[in-house]
């Protein structure tokens, strides 16, 4: 017997596939395929959790599922006790930059800053008090003061840039928590979260004589990788997607500094001088192969990431640090969409829309139309199943032979109903 499937999840799903954007919860409910790729990334978390680092590349084509991937993947970390980091890269959000975009990258990542208990993000503050009800807790057992316990547990912190900073931040945060000062609290979550501009703000604020700038970007989240553990979580992990836009920027001495700044990340990975900390980075397969602006431009990075020579014919090597999304094969679609039925019909059979022949009708439907990227690149098809499942709900007399039907003629005929594939960055528009 089928488990009825929360209306708050079904909503959440399907409203976020039919806009052409991930769910952020209910993934396992439409996961299909990639198990090797899964696996690789769920073997990560693993190093990570064991104090070890990770370095994955996720390359992919537009619509063919790498937000989905990097979310699924965030999901897992989060039960495994990591704190997840998330954030797309943007014109104004960039790993190295001398105006701010690599700060405004950071506060981003922070704003989105996850664990298990709030995986909307937000969670900061949360694990601060964590760390800091840990520390209370040893004080008391040891009959000295809160402070001499958290100064004692950062200690090791110190070693690392903006470390004696970050520590006296943390004990600024713990004196107002105690103190009732939630000024003093809110500064300390503005220095952490890099929202302080000028060094004199925080210097007046919090007594502190750094802040984290656009060159303390990748230095301060290894900051966080060691605290985060101190605070009892397994690690963190940063998930960075819409790595293209650092392939779209003009200025070449700009590209290649964020360019070596994705080594720095690689090479300290390789050589597990990061604790605790890992990135998945989600990308086109421009971003990583065209050697005049993409990462293979950079003779370091494509030494680095070149595919096994003998990873080929079929054969894969998943230990590498590029993972690339193999194409949905037509049965894995028929699956996918077989899934997406179930959460339409809230997980209730006799409540499908549409029978196992329409789902087969469909695909034959959206292969004559759009030929095999219809199952390759799937987003603008799944948003066409659920448009269509839509309907099929919403009027009872409406035959799913007929709409299809319906179509093929409108588009014979010249009509209305033309399938549009608009190849924009982000997104293409498939209307039924």
């Amino acid at each position: 017997m089928s488990t009825p499937i929360r209306p708050k999840d079904r909503d959440a799903v399907l409203q976020s596939l039919r806009a052409g954007v991930v769910p952020r919860v209910g993934q396992h409910l439409v996961q299909v395929g990639r198990t090797r790729e899964f696996e690789t990334l769920v073997s990560d978390v693993a190093r990570i959790a064991d104090g070890g680092s990770s370095f994955r590349l996720v390359i992919g084509e537009y619509g063919a599922g790498k937000t989905f991937f990097l979310n699924l993947v965030r999901a897992v970390a989060l039960e495994k006790k990591l704190v997840v980091a998330s954030a797309d890269l943007n014109p104004d959000r960039r790993l190295h930059a001398s105006g701010g975009q690599a700060r405004s990258l950071y506060a981003e990542l922070m704003r989105n800053i996850a664990t298990r208990t709030k995986p909307e993000g937000g969670a900061l503050p949360g694990i601060v008090e964590k760390f800091i009800a840990t520390a209370k807790a040893e004080a008391k057992a040891e009959s000295v003061s809160t402070e001499t316990v958290l100064r004692r547990k950062l200690d090791q912190l110190t070693e690392l840039v903006n470390g004696y900073d970050f520590a006296d931040v943390i004990a600024a945060y713990c004196r107002g928590y105690e103190e009732g000062n939630e000024a003093l609290k809110s500064d300390a979550v503005r220095w952490l979260r890099g929202e302080f501009a000028t060094k004199t703000d925080a210097r007046q604020a919090l007594g502190v004589r750094s802040i984290v700038d656009d060159a303390a970007f990748y230095d301060q989240l290894k900051l966080l990788a060691r605290f985060v553990r101190l605070a009892g979580y397994d690690g963190l992990m940063v998930c960075l997607d819409e790595m293209v836009n650092l392939y779209k920027l003009a200025n070449v001495q700009a590209r290649n500094a964020n360019y070596e700044q994705i080594l720095r990340i690689l090479n300290d990975s390789l050589q597990g001088s990061a604790v605790g900390l890992g990135f998945v980075l989600g990308g086109t397969p421009e971003f990583l192969l065209d050697t005049r602006r993409g990462l293979y431009s950079y003779s370091a990075l494509q030494g680095r990431l070149s595919q096994n020579q003998f990873a080929n014919a079929g054969l894969v090597d998943f230990t590498g640090p590029v993972v690339r999304l193999t194409s949905l094969t037509p049965e894995d679609f028929y699956v996918l969409l077989q899934k997406i039925r179930h959460v339409h019909a809230g997980g209730e059979e006799a409540k499908y829309a549409l029978p196992d022949n329409g789902i087969y009708s469909f695909m034959e439907h959206c292969s004559k139309r759009v030929g095999d990227t219809y199952f390759r690149t799937p987003r603008t098809t799944i948003t066409a199943f659920i448009n269509l499942l839509a309907v099929l709900e919403q009027n009872a007399g409406a035959s799913w032979q007929q709409l299809l039907g319906a179509i093929d003629v409108a588009r014979d005929t010249g009509g209305e109903a033309d399938v549009e594939v608009e190849g924009d960055d982000d997104f293409a528009s498939f209307k039924l």
